[in-house]
């Protein structure tokens, strides 16, 4: 699964990752997300491995957002969606309540560390960006 973009969309030149996760509700695990990598790679790759699997894969752009609020309109509009697709599809309550999760604790997904309780200052866009040169020297081994 992806976004059908036009040719000159400019979602087309940013980061994409993959999702790799079961095709069906009988198989549970945590799904297991890869990249970042170009869009063209990244939908090779997700082919690739779906076709002697029976996953789901969904390719989408890694959107490297620097302010707070923006952060905060992307999640409304998720949420906003998300409550779409509920009205349309009342079979898919899982029966989990979003606002009885505590807000404030990080909860360490993976094991090995520990949980975080204490709300910390966001980064600036410019400590963000200065992060993304970070990671980029990382993923590509320039030291």
């Amino acid at each position: 699964m992806t976004l059908e973009l036009p040719a000159d969309s400019p979602v087309l030149s940013m980061p994409w990752i993959i999702t790799f996760g079961p095709m069906s509700d009988e198989e549970e695990w945590e799904p297991v997300v890869c990249g970042p990598y170009e869009r063209e790679h990244a939908l090779a790759l997700a082919e690739e491995i779906v076709a002697d699997e029976e996953l789901m894969a969904v390719v989408e752009p890694l959107q490297p957002l620097v302010e707070v609020e923006r952060i905060r309109e992307e999640i409304g509009i998720a949420r906003a969606l998300a409550e779409q697709e509920a009205d349309a599809d009342q079979d898919t309550d899982l029966g989990i309540d979003v606002e009885d999760l505590d807000e404030e604790a990080d909860v360490d997904l993976a094991g090995g560390g520990e949980i975080v309780e204490e709300r910390t200052t966001p980064p600036t866009p410019d400590e963000i960006r200065a992060g993304f040169a970070r990671i980029a020297t990382r993923l590509t081994g320039a030291h």
